[in-house]
């Protein structure tokens, strides 16, 4: 067996370990209550799926002691933050829920943020999550037709189009009623916790008087939003009374994959669902806990969370500071059965398109490295450039990690250099992206693909060198269809690749995404131009005001598309009515 002799020195005590491959790397780390019997489980029987890949790239193994089973899985959370193992789940690409913000002072406003971007601050309250930010802007949206909150940004000098409208109480310039802001607040607050039939109310009535007004476009259009809020809140009611905010947890395990559902509960009603599947490893409690603990380091913490008695109370508490509950019988017992019954359900119902899916990633990846003599490939940079006739010279970078788009690892770049041909593109682009890694140390990537064949591969071959880097660049060229067409290896050589197989999809499909990126991100740039160059042509539109506008409309034709009340947000009257003008003329 190997690392019998290390394995006999291993203690029969609590502690976290880390496996390493042959170059030191961390790709994995666990915790256990016996290291011991733990680390001799991953070298003495046979398995299967992603633990048996991961063990065989196994090169070294190292542990820390600890004192406790508690302190061994704070020591394991920290270790997994720090060194981000290719093997432990992460939920680097998980987007944070939508909620919406009420802001009470200096005036009351309503927003959508995701719980990622919120910073908790006196007169905010928080209410959420929505099914997805759609629902909860058309919420927002519709607050903002029944209420008269403050919707424009900063505070003009003039009151603007919603107050003309009744729409806006005019907090930039006028007196405001401080016994209606307070009536309207205690009627959106009772809404938004939970209290439908406010808005209902509030609804019906503009209806009557829409329809009183012979405004029967306005009332068909109020009615389809009150049909709306029915679909969206009227969720599943669970039988507790008590309002308090609470998520329920539980999980699944079936052929080597384990389904994690976490049921959102808010106001006793069933808001929001969340459910992530993922090949197992070899510790189940240690996966879901895991999960657990980084999925609240991005969401919002509830009151109270459910847990089954398969996990630790202790564990979670250490790192979620908030009430955890192992419901032994009861309501909040059957609660639990629902969510292990979805978790079950989700698994059964996308086992098949899992399959399909790992072969179209992991396994291609592993496909690949086997193409290229390599022992594992985990992280892939690809690289594209773009440019018309030499302007706006840009390149992009996009990142497969086991196979998927880690799309948060995307970067773009502005070409510097003068000769802007694709070789001297190419180098600079390395240097900046590897330099900068670097000096920042952060993760580099088993395989480059440039996008093109031997002057992009040498290119990129020089720089790497000039880094003391030691990474295996390749490129794709495309054929005269645009095609991806062939694998071009380190040493220049052409690689066959069987056209059907999957790991030419595989490569196609990083070809497309880097192309699509990059030539999105010319374009962009290639409109803000056109922009700015049509922004020069009137008087009174400053740097400030030219750079307000492009950020808050991005291209000519949303500019010529907005309302006077719109650019007036950026511009005086005089300003923006010349700019709607010249441009009315110019198309």
């Amino acid at each position: 067996m190997k690392f019998k002799e290390k394995l006999s020195l291993v203690p029969h005590k609590p502690g976290s370990y880390q496996m390493k491959d042959k170059n030191g790397v961390i790709i994995y780390v666990g915790k256990a209550k016996d290291l011991h019997k733990r680390l001799s489980s991953y070298f003495n029987r046979t398995h299967t799926g992603k633990t048996a890949k991961m063990v065989s790239l196994i090169d070294d193994f190292q542990y820390i002691v600890a004192s406790s089973e508690l302190e061994a899985f704070i020591i394991e959370i920290n270790l997994i933050k720090e060194f981000n193992p290719k093997y432990n789940i992460m939920l680097t690409d998980d987007k944070s829920y939508p909620y919406i913000e009420y802001i009470s002072e200096p005036y009351p406003k309503l927003k959508v943020s995701r719980y990622l971007n919120i910073r908790k601050k006196d007169g905010k309250k928080l209410f959420g999550p929505y099914p997805n930010a759609y629902a909860a802007r058309r919420i927002v949206n519709l607050l903002n037709r029944l209420y008269p909150l403050k919707k424009c940004e900063g505070k003009p000098k003039e009151v603007c189009l919603y107050y003309h409208i009744g729409e806006c109480l005019g907090y930039c310039s006028k007196n405001i009623d401080k016994c209606k802001v307070m009536e309207m607040e205690q009627e959106i607050l009772s809404f938004l916790r939970g209290n439908d039939e406010v808005l209902r109310n509030k609804i019906m009535d503009k209806i009557s008087k829409y329809s009183d007004a012979l405004n029967f476009e306005m009332a068909l259009d109020l009615k389809k939003e009150l049909e709306y809020i029915d679909i969206v809140l009227d969720k599943q009611k669970v039988e507790l009374h008590d309002f308090v905010n609470r998520d329920v947890i539980a999980y699944y395990i079936d052929k080597g994959y384990i389904s994690i559902e976490i049921l959102f509960i808010r106001n006793g009603k069933l808001l929001n669902h969340k459910n992530v599947i993922y090949p197992l490893n070899l510790d189940i409690e240690d996966e879901v806990e895991n999960y657990i603990a980084q999925f609240y380091m991005r969401n919002e913490i509830p009151k109270e969370i459910l847990i089954p008695d398969t996990l630790s109370e202790e564990n979670i508490k250490s790192l979620v500071n908030t009430n955890i509950v192992v419901p032994q019988k009861g309501v909040k017992k059957d609660i639990i059965k629902m969510a292990y019954d979805n978790a079950k359900l989700n698994l059964e119902n996308k086992f098949e398109e899992l399959l399909k899916d790992e072969n179209r990633t992991s396994r291609a990846n592993e496909e690949l490295a086997e193409l290229l003599g390599m022992d594992s490939i985990y992280r892939i940079d690809v690289f594209d450039n773009s440019n018309l006739f030499g302007s706006f010279a840009v390149s992009g970078m996009v990142v497969f990690i086991d196979g998927k788009p880690a799309k948060n690892e995307y970067r773009k770049y502005k070409v510097s250099v003068e000769v802007n041909d694709d070789y001297n593109t190419m180098k600079e682009i390395i240097y900046r992206r590897y330099q900068r890694a670097l000096v920042d140390r952060t993760s580099l990537p088993d395989l480059i693909i440039v996008d093109g064949g031997e002057n992009q591969i040498r290119a990129a071959q020089e720089i790497l060198e000039l880094l003391h880097l030691e990474i295996k660049v390749v490129g794709l060229k495309k054929n005269d269809k645009h095609r991806t067409n062939d694998l071009i290896s380190s040493d220049l050589s052409v690689i066959n690749i069987d056209r059907m197989s999957n790991v030419f999809h595989y490569l196609t499909r990083m070809q497309d995404e880097v192309h699509r990126f990059t030539i999105t991100y010319h374009r962009t740039l290639r409109s803000k131009g056109s922009i700015s160059s049509i922004l020069d042509d009137i008087d009174g539109i400053g740097p400030s005001r030219k750079k307000a506008l492009i950020k808050k409309f991005g291209s000519v034709s949303k500019i010529r598309n907005a309302e006077l009340s719109e650019l007036c947000e950026i511009l005086p009257q005089n300003v923006a009515e010349e700019l709607k003008t010249y441009l009315e003329q110019k198309e």
